[in-house]
Order: structure tokens, then sequence, then C-alpha cells
């Protein structure tokens, strides 16, 4: 009897391992009260064992989304996404195939994700650069605070894209969701994080000069462009 249950927790052990490999993509569905939110979660786990994530939002149109920190012990699975404010915490399912717990971004809401049947992947092909790519730096007032912010603009076949740093925030590589220009007019906009950058090109093409709008409130922010 006694060798009977060491093998079972044996096998059971075993079993367990495995189920926690989560490294792959992840599909879930975040219903928010007021509309559904379908997320995609890419996690990459290195040589050493740490791991590794990006989040897309879907239905934002943000791709890339950093995520901070991803931390697996046990079943216990920890995500800290400062990008956006938000933070996830869930339970890996013993057969390794859905983690259920509750995303925290204002509020909580239960959140379960599931196994991608196969890679999901957004790739944008690069095409000629256009005359504003690359690295623009600005800095936010908000009256209690200033904030760095840069833009990183690449032009590809579908058009310009960019994501964007918050230094002073710690988030770096934040997607856009769009990116359109109208003659020397510019608009950048980040549905992850609610906000939009609208401003007109200098015809020197050294600034940008125009507005951040977030959560309401409208702020004056001049791009310069950096030296690479």
């Amino acid at each position: 009897m006694k060798r009977a249950f060491i093998l079972f927790v044996l096998i059971m052990a075993a079993t367990f391992a495995r189920a926690q490999d989560i490294a792959g993509d992840w599909q879930g569905t975040l219903n928010t009260g007021m509309g559904e939110l379908r997320l995609v979660l890419h996690i990459t786990k290195a040589s050493a064992g740490s791991l590794t994530a990006t989040l897309d939002s879907v239905d934002q149109g943000a791709n890339g989304i950093p995520v901070k920190s991803a931390t697996l012990k046990g079943s216990k699975f920890d995500l800290d996404v400062t990008a956006v404010q938000g933070t996830y915490e869930g339970t890996v399912a013993a057969d390794g195939k859905s983690i259920s717990g509750t995303w925290s971004q204002g509020k909580p809401l239960p959140l379960e994700f599931k196994r991608a049947t196969a890679p999901i992947k957004t790739e944008h092909k690069p095409a000629k650069a256009s005359d504003i790519d690359g690295t623009w730096t600005g800095t936010l007032d908000t009256g209690m605070s200033k904030l760095r912010v840069v833009f990183h603009i690449v032009n590809t076949e579908d058009g310009l894209i960019a994501t964007m740093d918050s230094p002073d925030q710690g988030a770096k590589g934040i997607p856009t969701s769009s990116v359109t220009r109208n003659g020397a007019t510019l608009k950048i906009e980040a549905k992850g994080i609610g906000g939009v950058f609208e401003g007109k090109i200098a015809a020197d093409l050294s600034s940008i000069d125009g507005a951040w709008t977030q959560g309401g409130g409208t702020l004056a922010l001049v791009l310069k462009r950096a030296k690479e």
C-alpha cells in the first residue's frame, strides 16, 4: 500500500509540473459591464525559467502592451501591467489549459484565460521611412508633476505605427491603436490607455506642437525630434 501511495504521489507531481508550463498564447474575454473586450496574452519562458509577457487588447486595437512582471509560484499566476495600471491574479488549472482569476484596473473583474489553439502574432512589414520616422520626446506638465513622454514612429506597409514610453511611470513600449497623418496634422490614438495626441508638424520637421487628451483632461504637449 505504501509503495502504491508513493507511486500515486510521483504521478501527481509529474502531472502538476507539466501543467505549470504556461508558455504560449492565451485568450480571454473581459466583461466590463459596458461591453466585452477580447484579450490575448503572450507568455515566453527564458532558459533560466523566468517569464516575460505582452498583452493584446484586440477590440481596442492595442497590441504588444508590455507586462512589467509575470510570476508563477506553484499554481498562482500574477501579472503587473504598469503600462495600463492593471494587475491580474489567477490560478492555473491542474491540466494547464486555463487560468482563472481577477483583472484589476480601477475595479476587479473576473477573467479566465484559455490556451489559444495556434500562435497569435500581429506583425507589420517595414516600408520606406517617412519624414517623421524616429523618436519624439516631450513633457506633460500635470500641475503636480512633470511626466516625460516618448513616441517611436515607424512607417510600415500598413501605414504609420507608433509605440509610446512614459519613463517616469516605468512604462515602455505602450502600443498605439492608430496613427493618422493629414498633411501637417498628426493624430496618435492609444485606446489601450484611453489617450490621444493631436498636433501640427513643423515645416522643418523638428517639432510637433499639440495636446495630449486622457481621462477627460487635455494638456499641452510639444514633441521634439530626438537625435538618434
